[in-house]
């Protein structure tokens, strides 16, 4: 069994509007999530350690980084970030940015989880136009990236997908992989905002070969005024070629 988690940060700019790094590593210590994929994350260096809000996450829970730089914010990278409990074999970050609209990418990483199953896992951040996402659910699905064949793992695709239905992005992945039902976890298919969830931005998309335990919206007092978005967080098992569940 092991534990992911997708969270949008927001730069760590909370609901009272205060930026608060140490915020959100109270959250993340909060969900146990063993790999955790993060968007909005921005990485300041050479000033305050935890202006570099990704090396900050990493130091204060001992955990492996990887780093999707997408664009600059007055010349600081910015982007997603993933984190995880053991090291990471590789880190590529895919260009799925749509003609003029704002540079986004999906970050991959490869971890061998506790009992050695490798995982790949895709951490995305959609943009907000409607054509652009469709353009990024084809790139997503295409052979260079979630169907490479070359991918021996089990996929786990993951993110903000900054979808207010359920738009042509969301289908393509949910026609590729299997999707976690939140309606069915969660008992409601709203996720966003944290405070009073009126969409479904969040999701998170696993290969068959995987079993969902667990799917849960972390709410505590922290998270509800660290980010405005709450981390969505799933728990895995990974079938065995004999057929038995192992994780």
């Amino acid at each position: 069994m092991f534990r992911v988690a997708t969270y949008n940060v927001h730069k760590c700019r909370g609901l009272d509007r205060r930026v608060r790094p140490e915020r959100i590593v109270e959250v993340l210590r909060e969900t146990g999530a063993d790999i955790i994929a993060l968007q909005e994350v921005l990485s300041v260096e050479g000033e305050a350690r935890e202006k570099n809000q990704a090396r900050f996450f990493s130091e204060e829970l001992g955990m492996h980084l990887a780093v999707g730089e997408n664009r600059k914010i007055r010349g600081a990278p910015y982007g997603n970030a993933t984190l995880s409990r053991w090291p990471i074999a590789l880190a590529h970050n895919y260009e799925i940015t749509w003609r003029w609209c704002e540079p986004r990418g999906s970050l991959r990483t490869d971890v061998k989880v506790e009992d050695g199953a490798l995982v790949h896992l895709f951490n995305i951040h959609l943009g907000t136009a409607f054509l652009e996402r469709r353009h990024q659910g084809r790139v997503l699905v295409s052979e260079e990236v979630l169907n490479n064949p070359e991918l021996k793992g089990a996929r786990v695709a993951l993110g903000d997908f900054n979808e207010w239905t359920h738009g042509l992005a969301s289908q393509l992945l949910a026609a590729h992989l299997e999707s976690a039902d939140v309606r069915y976890h969660l008992r409601r298919s709203r996720t966003y905002p944290g405070v009073l969830p009126l969409v479904h931005l969040d999701h998170i998309y696993y290969d068959s070969k995987m079993k969902l335990c667990k799917l849960r919206l972390h709410k505590s007092r922290t998270s509800l005024v660290a980010s405005d978005h709450l981390p969505l967080v799933a728990e895995f098992e990974i079938e065995a070629e004999d057929g038995k569940s192992r994780g």
